[in-house]
């Protein structure tokens, strides 16, 4: 590839798979770097039947990085496609001023890489899928404006300075691919919060993970985040643009979560948060990331915002439920209510419910979000506590416990006879 951003491009796909009885299979991966040429694209293993993927890094980043190929690595191993790691480092350290000018030619030379594709191999730009962070992504909305036809494009926070509020010709936009979906996770304003990335919805469908602000797990130690578990150098960039980087993290994990990250279509993250848009509608909710596409026929209107929130490190998905807990016991009482789920997909840590005056007979509803896909409900594990020393030593139960995946809109409900003191489990089965 040519230009002053000196664009090149490594090639990732299946070289063989191995099949373990009732283990999933293993796919080897190869790796070779290639260019828009017959010759390099046919040497590659480069097969047409199979959709593509291109992935392009942002500012100050490096095509090399291990984020980039282990997303094409982990696309592997759930699907069989020709993915492409982009890599423009050259353009991309430098100025800012001179990094945003460049996405013209980034996005330039990969359109011209799907015309080679399309002319040499006979290949649809409607298998071409591109996924852009930062800068990459208007790189991304500049190949598919050059090159119309492209099936998809994933935002991963568009970067802001320069972009934002500017005409659709010169930013990433929905009328750029069949399907746009954008993940926001630094969208505050660059001045005074320093948010690299943009605020309004641009796609087909855009996720607010968190509120696209500030994400969970961000605000840590400085020296903790740079003594990261990755290295050093992952550490130092997570302390410097840790909201800005969590958009292609959070990607990532979607690949190999095809239930999780589960969007709910609300007019801000604060209702969202009350539970106003709780559960997903009939037709369902959209998964951020990954499998985003899966919703596209569903949009009913463009630049809809949906918002969820995640964990704060690896893994990151979490799953939305309702849980109301009526009370019993003899006397009010003041303190904390917490409940832990139990089903066929897994057990979840206890999460608080309510605290404050403890009244039987009263009824509290919260709104969690488990590590965990419990699945199937099958029992609930109730427990109190006032942090007093109270020498009546009083007595609090759940006499009754639901619990309604967002995810589904099933609900459970839960009976218990008994009451128990503080810091004891109580086991509530079905009703």
């Amino acid at each position: 590839m040519r230009g002053l951003a000196n664009p090149s491009c490594f090639f990732f796909c299946r070289s063989r798979c191995l099949e373990f009885g009732f283990l999933p299979c293993f796919c080897s991966v190869q790796q070779k770097e290639v260019s828009a040429d017959n010759s390099t694209i046919k040497a590659s293993n480069f097969n047409e039947n199979r959709k593509t993927r291109f992935i392009v890094h942002g500012f100050i980043d490096n095509g090399e990085e291990n984020w980039l190929s282990d997303m094409c690595k982990r696309m592997l191993t759930v699907e069989d496609v020709n993915c492409i790691c982009v890599n423009w480092m050259r353009g991309a350290r430098c100025q800012y001023t001179q990094a945003s000018n460049n996405v013209r030619i980034v996005g330039a030379e990969i359109a011209y890489f799907v015309n080679v594709l399309m002319d040499e191999f006979g290949y649809s730009p409607a298998d071409v899928h591109i996924i852009g962070h930062s800068l990459g992504a208007h790189a991304a909305g500049e190949a598919g404006r050059r090159r119309p036809g492209i099936g998809r494009i994933t935002g991963l926070d568009p970067a802001q300075p320069y972009f934002q509020g500017t005409p659709i010709e010169v930013r990433l936009d929905k009328s750029d691919a069949d399907f746009v979906d954008i993940i926001h996770t630094d969208s505050a304003p660059t001045i005074p919060n320093l948010g690299f990335g943009m605020s309004p919805a641009i796609g087909h469908i855009d996720f607010y993970p968190n509120g696209g602000k500030e994400m969970p797990g961000c605000g840590k130690n400085p020296i903790s985040q740079i003594v990261d578990l990755d290295g050093i150098w992952e550490g130092t960039r997570d302390f410097m643009a840790c909201n800005h980087l969590r958009s292609y993290k959070y990607y990532s994990d979607s690949i190999i979560y095809p239930d999780g990250f589960l969007g709910y279509l609300c007019p801000s993250y604060e209702l969202f948060q009350e539970g106003n848009c709780f559960p997903c509608p009939e037709e369902g909710c959209p998964n951020m990331g990954h499998y985003a596409d899966k919703f596209k026929d569903k949009v009913k209107n463009d630049f809809t915002k949906f918002y969820l929130n995640t964990g704060e490190a690896k893994d990151f998905p979490l799953w939305r439920y309702k849980i109301n807990v009526t009370l019993s016991g003899k006397s009010k009482v003041r303190g904390y209510v917490n409940v832990a789920l139990y089903g066929t997909g897994g057990n979840t840590k206890q999460y608080q419910i309510t605290k404050g005056t403890l009244k039987p007979g009263n009824t509290y509803t919260a709104y969690i979000d488990a590590e965990v896909n419990v699945g199937e409900v099958t029992k609930v594990k109730f427990l109190w506590n006032n942090n007093l020393i109270n020498p009546t030593l009083p007595k609090l139960g759940a006499s009754s416990i639901t619990v309604e995946s967002g995810q589904n809109r099933i609900a459970y409900r839960f009976c218990g006879s008994e009451t128990v003191k503080e810091d004891v489990l109580q086991t509530l089965t079905a009703c």
